[in-house]
């Protein structure tokens, strides 16, 4: 078919806000994404309790903070949320960024929603926002989570940060929302890649697998020192940068780069999820 209804006209009501907040309540209204979520929060929980439970934890052993839980509960979050970047975060994206046109598809909703006056660019474009909600979601999970059983286990007091500085525990919980929004922007070029993925298939698992596949392949090549040249091109290079917001004054810099090079992803991605999508032949 044609690709008339890749520009329609926005109906009343300008760009799909009501299409937006459908998408949300449909998303986070599923048990997956709930199951998502829930298995998150596991991963502080699990750090808590272990070290609730043993005797002692080494200095220099195992994830950074995990020497200081003990002393301060804080700690929960900043190590659940640095245990989570190198796999469960871009596993949990890739379910949601890769169900996001193929999931459509594969259940013969999608043309059903190009049948009503939406258009594919607005729905590529609300289909990408609610992958990036997740993104928001999933790590705001974790931080919290953490904080909370932290809280519970452990004393809670001043936070020493990387820089020697001490601050109180509600400027420790404001560096938690930060490293928290950190790895949300550092997952949007995933989840533009992910919706790329999923404009190519009707199988929602495997534009999930591929995604999830070119996140551990981003991190694998960002490891080896004879592609140095490559590293500050892979969307993961930044992922654990987040430390900058461990200083005192806050540092900017990582910050920066990480959006500058996400927004790249996102640039190029979408732009081949748009070029995809508009001549998909669905209606027929």
């Amino acid at each position: 078919m044609g690709t008339a209804d890749a520009t329609d006209a926005a109906p009343p009501g300008g760009w799909g806000l009501s299409l937006f907040w459908s998408e949300l309540r449909v998303l986070f209204g599923r048990r997956r994404t709930w199951a998502l979520l829930l298995a998150l929060a596991a991963i502080p929980v699990l750090i808590a309790v272990a070290v609730r439970l043993s005797s002692a934890v080494p200095a220099g052993r195992g994830p950074a903070f995990l020497d200081r839980i003990s002393q301060n509960g804080l700690f929960v979050a900043f190590t659940a949320m640095l245990v989570s970047v190198p796999l469960f975060l871009p596993l949990t994206v890739g379910v949601v960024a890769g169900d996001t046109i193929a999931g459509e598809a594969n259940l013969g909703t999608l043309r059903y929603l190009l049948v009503a006056p939406t258009g594919r660019v607005r729905l590529l474009l609300v289909k990408y926002a609610g992958a990036l909600a997740f993104c928001l979601a999933a790590p705001l999970t974790v931080g919290l989570a953490g904080a909370a059983i932290g809280a519970a286990l452990f004393p809670v007091g001043p936070v020493t940060l990387l820089s020697g500085d001490v601050i109180e525990p509600p400027q420790a919980a404001l560096r938690i929302l930060l490293i928290a929004a950190y790895l949300a922007v550092s997952l949007a070029g995933l989840s533009a890649v992910g919706l790329f993925l999923s404009t190519l298939t009707v199988v929602p698992v495997g534009a999930m697998a591929a995604t999830v596949v070119v996140s551990v392949v981003s991190q694998v090549l960002d490891q080896l020192p004879q592609l140095e040249w490559l590293h500050p091109w892979l969307f993961s290079h930044y992922w654990l940068g987040f430390g900058d917001l461990l200083r005192q004054p806050l540092l900017w810099d990582s910050f920066a780069s990480n959006a500058l090079l996400q927004a790249g992803y996102v640039a190029v991605f979408g732009a081949l999820a748009y070029g995809r999508f508009v001549t998909k032949d669905i209606l027929s």
